[in-house]
């Protein structure tokens, strides 16, 4: 296998963390007195966070050399009606601002529903939006990455193709891959194995270049679905879910970025399992 790097920590606090100094502080340096080096933020109802904590948790991140991204709020559509996309923007543009002082680097966020749409249809109008937040976010020098996220139902925009569509097309858009979400996305049990990752990985590099492999941000967990697709995450050991078939994949196709657990409250029991996995294959975490 060849030399690839991830860094591994979780989606949200974890239940152990300790209640001082709580918050996304202590959120911060429990994890990496862990050697989980990621923590994602979750920003997911609403973005309410002053100036003077987000310098605080930036403070924190740097100090402990944890990398940060944000979850931006759920009710967020990049195919709403005209009528409800400036609120939908608005939550995103506050995720990146906010996010931005407070060290992170790339938002990740739930791209919408087709609305029984064909995804070109659609795609007309999320990437033209997409875009339009990008430029305004580089016209004030905020630099992060905006990252639409795989979705676990097919009647969601999100697949794997919508992903790498919006990133083709726009400097500044890569996906978050939810490898959780792609295997339940078709309610069937499938992308599951080696062979479906590495599937995945060759489209991946196909639309976006060798280079994007190397900087890539996944989710991981495992997860119930039925034949809609998604039902809940759960922890891996409680799914379906090959861990070794796809860490095995992203190592021969020397990927590397950053992997964040979303299995329930004890997440970062997971993302310790997740860590050590792909340390018994050979590789080392930077």
């Amino acid at each position: 296998m060849q030399n690839s790097s991830f860094i591994f920590g979780t989606v949200g606090s974890p239940q152990s963390t300790p209640k001082k100094p709580g918050g996304s502080v202590g959120t911060v340096l429990h994890l990496a007195s862990q050697g989980l080096l990621a923590f994602e933020l979750g920003w997911v109802r609403s973005v309410r966070v002053s100036e003077k904590t987000c310098a605080l948790i930036k403070a924190a991140a740097a100090e402990h050399h944890v990398a940060l991204s944000i979850h931006a709020p759920y009710y967020m559509n990049l195919n709403a009606t005209d009528e409800e996309w400036p609120k939908s923007r608005k939550r995103l543009m506050d995720a990146a601002h906010y996010g931005n002082l407070a060290g992170a680097t790339d938002i990740i966020f739930h791209p919408g529903s087709y609305f029984e749409r064909p995804a070109a249809e659609v795609l007309e109008v999320a990437i033209p939006r997409l875009q339009n937040c990008v430029t305004e976010l580089r016209d004030e020098g905020n630099n992060v990455t905006l990252r639409p996220e795989t979705m676990g139902k097919g009647a969601l925009l999100g697949s794997l193709e919508d992903t790498l569509a919006m990133s083709r097309g726009i400097k500044g858009v890569e996906p978050c891959v939810d490898f959780a979400h792609l295997h339940a996305r078709g309610g069937d049990g499938s992308v599951n194995s080696y062979e479906e990752w590495n599937e995945v990985l060759n489209k991946y590099q196909k639309a976006l270049g060798k280079r994007a492999l190397k900087h890539m941000h996944g989710h991981l967990s495992g997860i119930e679905y039925g034949p809609k697709g998604e039902r809940n995450h759960l922890f891996i050991k409680d799914s379906d879910f090959d861990l070794s078939a796809l860490l095995r994949a992203l190592a021969d196709s020397n990927c590397g970025g950053r992997i964040l657990c979303e299995s329930p409250a004890e997440m970062d029991r997971d993302a310790l399992l997740i860590k050590r996995t792909w340390e018994e294959l050979g590789q080392s975490p930077v």
